[in-house]
């Protein structure tokens, strides 16, 4: 394979690079009025890197290190998306600010180029070099008002924690790398096929703990409610699309890829993570009034659901974890775009009070909510009764039924402070008129509504590209 049937591979994380280092030169030379214009550049730049990453070519490259399959262009295309409506959605909040940098997207294309190599990982370097540069742009993110008190504490809380997961990650990898013998994921599949060594168990239970907290799985979540409740309102909606779908599909690969033959041995450390996520996320958010903090507990307890399917440790597992996480990716995507939008005598509005009455003062607004809330309970036949269904089936099949009992009845218990902010945005009295929502906010919050609707989702069946993911996902065909 020559140099560029190689690059060809990497197409899409090449061409971000790239495009991150012009539109470095295009902010800094087209200052103070830039940012716009970089943004529009590296929303076109994300969007045409999901085109890239759905024709490019499939196979290993850099000794296997670099993995293109059906899963990762299918993963990319959804983070290349949704980092897309993450640049729209957050230069538009930033510019109504007056806080709006060039730097912003610029950070946002950087994240993408990790999280793509996260989706291609075939070793435990890339693994580790995927996750470092997604996590490094992700801690600016979180403090990018840097005038912001809350802003700032949030970005020093992710960044402290966030190194030392990524010690637990570095010595998991190291101690597998020692008892396997090898960095790549093939290699290490052949060793465990051979024998699982204990320091392999032990290496692969703190690369999971690592991973765990990419993800904030229970009990790795302890910086998730602070983070999303002082980052900026549009940096966490991007913080729980995009990064957690792609850590989602590393947790996959690495467990999928690598530890094939050891699927006992880890399955019971997914279980345990999973039920924790959804029992803590179910019971925890029942307090919560700030919005944000819920629904940061909400996106614990969406994880576990998430872990459920990964832990079926078959191809209808991984593809059910898939197809969750794509359906919560957009809801999550369209619950902060509705927050964005919404504010009151120019405060923003995130607390439960905020929300009264706003069926009669914005009903476009309040419908998108309540489309979201009612998925997020899984009530059918919205989106996130689907990708339930999804997890829900996989993990029965490979003979755990009493995990999706669980995962049944704290979706039963998140119901509650799901179903009091639709009771109080419908039948509370407002407590004051809200500023007119700004056009690309509503734009997103109502196409995302629309996707949580069965008729839109029926009719990707045409198309099916959930589906077919699975037959190739992982090298489980």
């Amino acid at each position: 394979m020559s140099f560029l049937d190689t690059l060809s591979v990497a197409r899409p994380e090449v061409f971000l690079a790239l495009a991150s280092l012009v539109l470095l030169l295009v902010g800094a030379f087209a200052a103070p009025r830039g940012a716009t214009l970089v943004s529009w550049l590296a929303a076109g730049a994300l969007l045409f890197a999901a085109y890239l990453a759905a024709t490019a070519p499939m196979g290993a490259i850099f000794n296997g290190g670099f993995v293109g399959d059906a899963a990762s262009r299918f993963a990319k295309v959804g983070i290349y998306g949704m980092s897309a409506v993450g640049v729209i959605l957050g230069s538009g909040w930033l510019s109504r600010l007056k806080a709006h940098q060039f730097e912003f997207p610029v950070l946002i294309v950087i994240a993408a180029v990790g999280m793509g190599m996260m989706a291609s990982a075939g070793d435990l370097i890339s693994l580790y070099v995927g996750v470092e540069l997604q996590s490094l742009a992700l801690y600016v993110l979180a403090a990018f008002r840097r005038d912001d008190a809350k802003a700032s504490e949030a970005g020093l809380k992710y960044f402290v924690l966030g190194a030392l997961s990524s010690g637990l990650l570095l010595y998991g990898a190291s101690l597998i790398y020692g008892f396997a013998g090898s960095v790549r994921f093939t290699d290490i599949a052949a060793a465990a096929h051979a024998g699982v060594h204990n320091g392999v168990i032990f290496g692969l239970v703190f690369l999971i703990a690592g991973l765990g907290f990419k993800v904030s799985a229970a009990p790795f979540h302890m910086w998730t409610p602070d983070v999303y409740e002082g980052a900026p309102t549009p940096v966490v909606g991007f913080f729980g699309a995009a990064p957690k779908f792609a850590a989602m599909v590393l947790f996959a690969r690495a467990l999928g890829d690598a530890f094939p033959g050891a699927v006992d041995q880890w399955r019971s450390i997914i279980i345990i993570l999973a039920v924790a996520s959804m029992l803590l996320g179910a019971f925890a958010g029942l307090a919560q009034k700030n919005l944000k903090r819920l629904w940061a507990y909400s996106s614990i307890a969406n994880v576990g659901y998430a872990l459920v399917g990964l832990s079926a440790g078959s191809a209808e597992g991984y593809q059910s974890m898939l197809v969750f996480m794509v359906l919560y990716m957009v809801d999550v995507t369209g619950f902060f775009a509705c927050l964005t939008a919404l504010t009151r005598d120019g405060k923003p509005m995130e607390t439960l009070e905020d929300m009264a009455g706003l069926m009669r003062e914005r009903p476009g607004i309040a419908l998108a909510l309540t489309a979201f809330a009612i998925s997020a309970i899984g009530f059918p036949p919205f989106s996130g009764f689907i990708g339930k269904v999804f997890v829900f089936r996989a993990i029965i099949d490979a003979g755990y039924s009493w995990v999706a009992v669980v995962g049944l009845v704290s979706s039963v218990v998140s119901a509650f402070y799901y179903l009091r902010l639709i009771k109080v945005m419908w039948f509370d009295a407002t407590p004051g008129a809200t500023d007119a929502p700004p056009v690309d906010a509503r734009v997103i919050a109502y196409a995302a509504a629309l996707f949580t609707l069965p008729v839109v989702i029926l009719a990707m069946k045409g198309l099916d590209p959930l589906s077919k993911v699975a037959a190739a996902a992982f090298g489980l065909s």
